[in-house]
């Protein structure tokens, strides 16, 4: 495989070196069918470069909100400033993956603690465990359950970010909205990837204010290059800058809010103004595990993707990938069983344990059963020389009760933030809406997520109640897998990871790791590599990335393989040293429109 071309840095001596069109949207909510889609349409695969910095540097999914944090990072601003700018950008100018009307999770370092931000979108009061089931009793379709005010849940990430600035802002809040709001007002132009997921879109139109907006008179979708205005939204903006984010989620925004969901004509929703003023952001601690010569640190729940990338390490560390590193930029067959393998019996537990802990407590009442070395070593000893298939649940320490299993779809239309800064301080925020164009509902220039139906449908099987299920005040299941690696036993960081694509997040970004620790790759070289692996279905190859040889092994060790788009959209900074002075090196994801920049 000769496709995936990164840039030449012979001269680099990496940190981790020296270790050895779019998709036909699903009928039903269960991940046999509906997890094989991805949540966003491949638009197109573009090599890209990796940029070298000393001081900081800034990596996010579109060259407009990059632009705006390194400008806030130039002018003293921390990488929660930084953060917060960008996301306010990436609201305008790619609608379809997050914004304000979404949620969030946030890994933060500040030189000697990491703290994990939890600013994920919560379930009405008036929810309640059969919100997705039909009059019969039946789990409904996906997009019966999306497309409306049905699925809408609490907006998070505007608390979430206030509450991360008041510990480590420096510059005013204030500020930090300048440069959305002078976008919106002075337009942008629509990029690529936006106008090619506007062609393909279903559902956006049938919301007057978004056909409004992001269609012409005549119903066609703005090409792109063509320069679009939200005064609206600069509007909104300006409020928040002036009046924190209680002018969000206390006022008219929140009462408008609250009209749009309970007033849509055929799917109404049950978020009120007083659910929204009832939001809290939450501060947990992270999941951090040891992996040979560094510690990985993730979201902990309601994400389950900490948990699960933590167990596939635990789980390749007992069977040691390490020696079936790419050749030429080819994945080792090897490489791809093991790590497919690994991935089933993670997303196994994953799917049968893991929701809110605040609602749904963990095996034995915390992390630790799920990532002890002897139960990850049991797991490890069912990889065999053929695949598994269909893993199943293992039985951790402390497990008491009967769990169903969940089949939540999980599509979230993401996106991702890495940043450092100037001080050391280190931060990986993932933030997602959903679905693409989340709820399909716009209000005041933003669009509403459809987080909910990152719930269960159907609260119980015949094993027991799942764990997932829809409960008032309840925080969905995420895949969202925002990562922190350290040098182990030091306060070093050497890498911010992380990246959208639904519940395969939790596999792009153990790619990246186990491509840059295992493998000694640098970060651009990580993020390039093709995307595999399993969600407990399939073997999953990436698209026009997979030869013909490798499908042909897999298959020959007994994998069920499905080539398919998988439009990860991975960013990354990590430490390196270059002539014996350490400098910060940075990637973006060739299959979207992210890039870096720093100085």
């Amino acid at each position: 495989m000769t496709r995936m071309k990164v840039a030449s840095l012979a001269c680099i001596a990496v940190l981790f070196a020296g270790c050895a069109g779019g998709p036909k949207q699903p009928d039903r909510a269960l991940p046999d069918t509906a997890g094989m889609q991805a949540p966003e349409a491949a638009t197109g695969y573009t090599e890209k470069q990796a940029v070298v910095s000393k001081k900081f540097m800034v990596a996010a999914a579109h060259p407009l909100a990059v632009d705006a944090g390194y400008q806030v990072l130039r002018a003293g601003g921390s990488a929660v400033d930084a953060a917060i700018t960008t996301q306010m950008v990436l609201t305008l100018v790619e609608p379809q993956s997050s914004g304000i009307g979404g949620g969030a999770f946030l890994m933060h370092f500040d030189g000697s603690t990491v703290k994990a931000f939890d600013g994920r979108e919560t379930a009405p009061a008036a929810a309640t465990e059969k919100l997705f089931q039909g009059p019969d009793g039946k789990a409904m379709s996906f997009y019966a359950g999306v497309v409306g005010g049905r699925s809408v849940g609490t907006p998070g990430v505007l608390r979430m970010l206030e509450l991360a600035h008041r510990q480590y802002g420096r510059l005013p809040w204030a500020s930090l909205f300048a440069p959305a709001i002078k976008l919106c007002e002075e337009g942008f132009p629509v990029s690529p990837r936006l106008a090619a997921l506007l062609k393909s879109e279903q559902y956006l139109k049938r919301d007057p204010v978004a056909a409004a907006y992001f269609y012409d008179k005549d119903g066609n979708p703005w090409p792109a290059g063509h320069v679009l205005k939200n005064p609206e939204l600069a509007k909104v903006l300006k409020d928040i800058a002036l009046g924190g984010a209680d002018a969000f989620y206390k006022g008219q925004i929140a009462r408008d809010i609250e009209a749009k969901v309970k007033n849509h004509p055929t799917n109404p929703g049950g978020l009120t103004a007083a659910d929204m003023a009832g939001y809290q952001a939450k501060a947990r601690e992270p999941v951090c595990t040891g992996y040979k010569s560094w510690t990985v640190c993730g979201m902990p729940p309601p994400s389950s993707g900490g948990i699960a990338i933590a167990q596939m390490l635990g789980i390749l560390e007992a069977r040691n990938i390490r020696p079936f590193s790419p050749r030429d930029g080819a994945l080792d067959p090897e490489a791809v069983h093991l790590f497919s393998e690994a991935g089933r019996l993670a997303y196994a537990d994953r799917g049968r344990y893991v929701a809110d802990t605040d609602f749904v407590p963990l095996p034995g009442g915390s992390i630790q059963p799920l990532l002890d070395k002897r139960y990850l070593a049991e797991r490890a000893a069912l990889i065999g020389t053929r695949s598994m298939g269909t893993a199943q649940p293992g039985m951790p320490l402390g497990t008491r009760l009967a769990w169903g299993t969940d089949n939540s779809p999980e599509f979230p239309s993401t996106s991702h933030i890495s940043v450092v800064d100037a001080w050391g301080n280190g931060l990986s925020m993932t933030t997602t809406i959903e679905d693409a164009f989340g709820s399909r509902q716009m209000v005041r220039g933003f669009l509403l997520n459809n987080q909910l139906t990152d719930f269960s449908f159907d609260p119980k099987d015949a094993n027991g109640p799942i764990a997932n299920r829809v409960q008032p005040g309840k925080r969905p299941r995420s895949s969202m897998a925002p990562t922190l690696v350290f040098q182990r036993g030091t306060r070093n960081l050497v890498m911010t990871t992380g990246s959208p694509g639904g519940s395969a997040i939790i596999n792009y970004v153990a790619k990246v790791l186990i491509g840059t620790m295992d493998w000694g790759m640098q970060v651009q070289q990580a993020i390039s590599l093709p995307n595999f692996g399993s969600r407990n279905g399939p073997t999953e190859l990436e698209q026009g990335r997979a030869p013909d040889a490798l499908v042909q092994a897999l298959r020959e060790r007994g994998h069920n393989v499905r080539v398919m788009e998988q439009t990860s959209g991975l960013q990354g900074i990590m430490r390196v040293n270059i002539h014996g002075e350490e400098m910060w090196l940075g990637g973006a994801d060739p299959r979207r429109e992210g890039t870096v920049r720093g100085d």
